[in-house]
């Protein structure tokens, strides 16, 4: 009955380290995963551009949430990039629900040459520290 309790142990603290290694790789698919996006965003953004000499007016003036809905109608999908990717969840620490979302902005004038875009990133990734990041036409930051 010992020896039953011992292997019964033995294997629960194996399960335990298990999902401990789990969970690191889980965190780092989704930053791989938030990176990949951006970087899809951005190819998208710079076709649009050289087709229409600006940026989508998404988020015309003010920061918005990218979805399918509003980039559809400003002319992104489907031509530019397919479907708005949605942010993996949950969200990792340093972010939260908000930070997580991956938020459109362009300036208000006559045209619009710039955009940003920001993320956030749970751990560093890809060369980029973790917490929250912006993209522009001039790069990640």
């Amino acid at each position: 009955m010992i020896e039953l309790l011992v292997v019964i142990a033995i294997i629960g603290l194996l399960a335990s380290v298990v999902l401990l290694a789990l969970n690191s790789a889980r965190q780092k698919a989704r930053d791989a995963k938030r990176l990949a996006d951006v970087r899809q965003f951005a190819s998208a953004f710079e076709l649009y551009f050289n087709d229409k000499s600006s940026y989508p007016t998404v988020g015309y003036g003010t920061a918005t949430v990218l979805s399918t809905t509003n980039a559809t109608a400003a002319g992104l999908v489907p031509t530019y990039i397919g479907v708005i990717p949605a942010a993996p969840t949950p969200a990792d620490t340093p972010c939260n629900d908000t930070s997580n979302a991956y938020t459109y902005s362009v300036p208000v004038g006559n045209s619009v040459s710039s955009y940003t875009l920001t993320f956030c990133l749970g751990q560093q990734t890809g060369g980029y520290g973790a917490g929250g990041h912006t993209m522009t036409q001039a790069g990640i930051q």
